[in-house]
């Protein structure tokens, strides 16, 4: 049973920018730049029928101008019990509508709706234990994220092993965009 979900990928040279900002933060697992992606639809572990009519009802998807993504901050997630250091990624109608169209194609082939609200981001580490002071010092000693930008020209169809997150990923299928 594959563990599935759908993102846009990092450009080699945005990953390695982002890659300096690994570091410094007691309790966390940094994740590989080879496996930093902007989630757009997790699908979760499903069986290989669903598997096959995801593949190809994502093939429908009608979106097909590249999307322009804007990297602007560091944040986290977890509020008083941080769990996650990401990259935050500008919610722009491109972001937006690409992952309202999967959300309308995975839910047509009988996938359950998203619990959660979509926050474009890139996950750079995984928290553990960390106490939100350290997570303030770690903020306090990047200084000023500088903006990355990039063009996605494709979204994937990404697999994972069933794990605590964070990779290997595996590209299942790529579906262009332009």
């Amino acid at each position: 049973m594959p563990r599935l979900f759908t993102g846009i990928e990092i450009p080699a040279e945005v990953g390695l920018q982002l890659s300096t900002y690994r570091g410094g933060l007691p309790g966390a697992r940094w994740i590989d730049p080879q496996n930093y992606h902007i989630t757009l639809r997790f699908l979760g572990d499903i069986d290989e029928r669903m598997a096959e009519d995801v593949l190809s009802v994502l093939g429908e998807s009608r979106r097909r101008d590249p999307v322009n993504v804007t990297l602007d901050s560091l944040d986290t997630f977890g509020g008083s019990k941080p769990r996650t250091v990401f990259a935050r990624a500008v919610a722009t109608n491109g972001i937006n509508d690409l992952q309202a169209e999967q959300e309308r194609l995975v839910r047509r082939v009988g996938l359950p709706p998203e619990k959660r609200k979509f926050t474009p981001h890139v996950t750079l580490a995984r928290l553990r234990d960390a106490s939100p002071i350290d997570v303030a010092d770690y903020f306090a000693t990047r200084g000023h994220f500088r903006k990355l930008i990039f063009t996605a020209r494709r979204f994937v169809l990404f697999s994972s092993r069933d794990s605590v997150g964070g990779g290997p990923y595996v590209v299942e299928a790529a579906y262009p965009l332009g």
